[in-house]
């Protein structure tokens, strides 16, 4: 018998009849999973259903805090699908042509090979630009400048259009500076006027000072591992653990194009507006989101027209990614359901952060899902707690 004590935890919040077994897996993670601290919230048809938090609201070994309601994270990649939310808005509003060459609104992109990138190639990872030869300082990174200058002056490392490669952190200084040229704001004052003040979301790119002290701390986390089916995948010739030890490969060097990496605890780092990584949220404010792409919520109309809806989660690519070494697929800003992040069902759309957080939304099923959590994990796509919360909603709503 092992003498390792499981972890109980106390969980808040509310679940509807039926989803009972969402609140079985949330309290799991903590027990099995070396959960610490994280919430998870599901809508269906425009309806909260589950409204969960627990644990501690500081990700580091022997914090104390407790994770509140109103208790923020940082959402890392996550915080892609919120971004790609933008620029399909503006393309729905006749603002945005998506086959339009990316240099007709930024004409300084138009260098070193890169004339014939188009703004759909931008979204679904086909541009070629996943590296950056000289990566940014993090205080050149969040100057709001910096980073889309690096990305219009350098070359592909792949003719654009072609393949594609997980953009891990120029995703964010491409479309930033995208919606700059085409509405004269900033993405994430954008999405503050246009979403989330609108919708009552605690979702932010680019965090207010006045919200600081709602946000908890992440940390690294040891986790268990994996059981084999969670995230099963073709493994390629070359691991990512194996590229991710060679500083000259393209995942190693994507992933770097910060170095050396941030403190995304650092206030600066969070009221910086970072479209690739750097957006705060709670679980309930990401449910909402997505429910809202879906289907009206409340007495708000919903945000995507069914053109827009196709648009998102449409294939663009799919494959072996160069970047990722695994099998993914993306829409138009979105992961879509498949090997390397499998969501709630076939015609899923949402987007994952590295080492835990997880956002999407299932048409068929009027389903939307949230996950935070402070315990970073090592893992890219696939979280194990992210999978099991997700296996429980499908069970119930499916």
């Amino acid at each position: 018998m092992s003498g390792k004590r499981e972890t109980v935890v106390d969980v808040q919040g509310t679940v509807e009849d039926g989803f009972e077994p969402v609140r079985d897996a949330f309290a799991a993670n903590f027990t099995r999973r070396g959960e610490r601290g994280a919430a998870v919230a599901v809508y269906r048809h425009g309806r909260k259903v589950v409204d969960l938090w627990g644990g501690t609201k500081d990700g580091d070994e022997g914090a104390t805090a407790p994770w509140e309601a109103g208790t923020a994270q940082v959402i890392r990649s996550a915080t892609k699908g919120v971004a790609a939310v933008v620029p399909l808005l503006l393309h729905q509003r006749g603002l945005l042509d998506l086959d339009a060459p990316v240099g007709t609104y930024w004409p300084e992109f138009k260098v070193a090979g890169k004339e014939r990138v188009l703004v759909r190639h931008l979204l679904s990872h086909r541009a070629g630009l996943p590296v950056l030869d000289t990566p940014l300082t993090p205080a050149q990174a969040i100057d709001g400048a910096s980073g889309p200058a690096a990305v219009a002056a350098q070359a592909p490392a792949w003719e654009p259009g072609t393949d594609h490669g997980y953009h891990a952190q120029t995703y964010g200084w491409l479309i930033a500076e995208l919606v700059l040229r085409v509405t004269g704001r900033t993405l994430g004052d954008w999405l503050a006027e246009e979403i989330s003040t609108p919708l009552g979301l605690d979702l932010w790119i680019g965090l207010p000072e006045a919200e600081r002290s709602r946000v908890g701390r992440i940390a690294a986390a040891e986790a268990p591992a994996a059981p084999a089916s969670v995230g099963l995948r073709v493994r390629p010739k070359r691991s990512v653990a194996d590229a991710y030890a060679d500083p000259t490969s393209l995942t190693s060097r994507a992933f770097g194009a910060i170095a050396p990496a941030p403190d995304e605890n650092a206030p600066a780092y969070r009221a910086a507006e970072l479209p690739s990584s750097g957006g705060i949220a709670t679980a309930r404010a990401l449910a909402r989101c997505y429910a809202s792409l879906i289907g009206p919520v409340d007495d708000h109309p919903r945000l995507f027209a069914p053109a827009t809806l196709t648009l998102a989660r449409t294939e663009e690519s799919a494959g072996l990614d160069r970047t990722l070494l695994l099998n993914t697929r993306f829409g138009l800003g979105f992961m879509l359901h498949g090997p390397a992040s499998p969501l709630l069902a076939p015609g899923s759309f949402g987007h994952p952060g590295r080492g835990g957080a997880l956002a999407c939304a299932d048409p068929e099923s009027g389903v939307a899902f949230g996950y935070v959590t402070n315990g970073m994990q090592r893992n890219v796509t696939a979280d194990p707690r992210a999978q099991a919360l997700l296996r429980s909603v499908a069970h119930v709503a499916g």
